[in-house]
């Protein structure tokens, strides 16, 4: 049993997921970093730790396995215990457990386990299509020294005594003001011009569009009616094939997914701006996990779950 795949299928929309004594696997949302050093930036994600003092069955990883596999929920819990005493003894001989995209476990010297997570999967789903970028470092000129010496060469400041000896100085002053004061009152004048002339223009635009409405209400022909049949879906656990940058990439995507059954449509853009294409949306979690299980195993190992509420979207 591939214990490790129904664990990561479920940390994407569970914070905890706790191997019956055995120990939890823990989510916390980590906010979007930059490493300076490296000049890396790395998008928003889950990271995921390991509590071996969680060991209580909640049932949560036994009913997903029977859902999955159609099978008791007594023979779900059987095959975890199996399992388990497997993970134990390897441990205990002093190998390293990999759980796939989850991380590595290992005994230290005390028998206590050690958890190094693995970071090849972001089980934050509000990143899917996110990846860590590289910048490349900025060079910033620096001109203090360029302009020193140019001070040097061309004095720029003007002294009480060169002001006495240059009497000019003081009507170019005045000159300027008076410009500066001149030329504000022209534009403001020039601006009102212009805004006069813009609601003219405009309230002449709106009497003719009034008096085409006018005229084609009084040449409209009834149309005969037109019944649709409109199927609705519902429910807000949707599994997404994938994102697209351009909208009309969806279309192409969606007619290949209806050809193979799936009930296939887009549901908008996410806040990134990616039009995101799902193979159906579903009332509960359980059935959609089932639907995504059975995608990633069959089809695109890359799907994943979406939970949101959404308004009904007719096809």
């Amino acid at each position: 049993m591939q214990l490790e795949t129904y664990i990561s299928d479920l940390l994407y929309r569970y914070e905890c997921v706790t191997i019956p004594e055995f120990g939890t696997f823990l989510t916390q949302r980590a906010s979007a970093a930059i490493d300076d050093a490296t000049n890396t930036f790395y998008p928003p994600k889950k990271t995921v730790s390991f509590n071996e003092q969680i060991q209580k069955n909640d049932g949560l990883l036994a009913h997903y396995i029977a859902d999955v596999e159609k099978i008791p929920f007594e023979v779900a819990n059987e095959k975890i215990a199996k399992r388990v005493n497997s993970i134990k003894s390897y441990l205990t001989q002093g190998e390293t457990i990999t759980f796939k995209n989850i991380g590595d476990i290992t005994f230290n010297s005390e028998g206590k386990i050690l958890f190094e997570p693995a970071y090849s999967l972001n089980y934050l789903t509000d990143s899917f299509g996110l990846s860590q970028l590289v910048s490349p470092t900025v060079s910033r000129e620096v001109y203090k020294t360029e302009v020193e010496a140019i001070e040097k060469v061309i004095p720029l400041t003007v002294t009480p005594e060169k002001r006495k000896a240059r009497p000019y100085f003081k009507y170019a002053a005045v000159a300027l003001i008076a410009l500066t004061v001149g030329g504000l009152v022209s534009s403001k004048y020039y601006v009102e011009q212009i805004e006069q002339h813009n609601q003219l223009a405009q309230e002449k635009a709106f009497q003719q569009l009034d008096a085409k409405i006018e005229q084609a209400t009084f040449n409209l022909n009834p149309l005969p009616a037109i019944t649709l049949n409109v199927t609705k879906q519902s429910g807000n656990y949707h599994v997404v094939a994938g994102a697209f940058r351009v909208e009309d990439n969806c279309e192409s995507i969606i007619s290949e997914l209806k050809a193979q059954g799936f009930n296939a449509r887009t549901i908008g853009a996410n806040k990134y701006g990616l039009h995101e294409v799902v193979y159906g949306s579903y009332e509960t979690a359980e059935e959609a996990l089932i639907i995504l299980r059975d995608v990633r195993k069959n089809q695109n190992e890359d799907a994943w779950l979406l939970v949101k509420d959404l308004d009904a979207v007719t096809e």
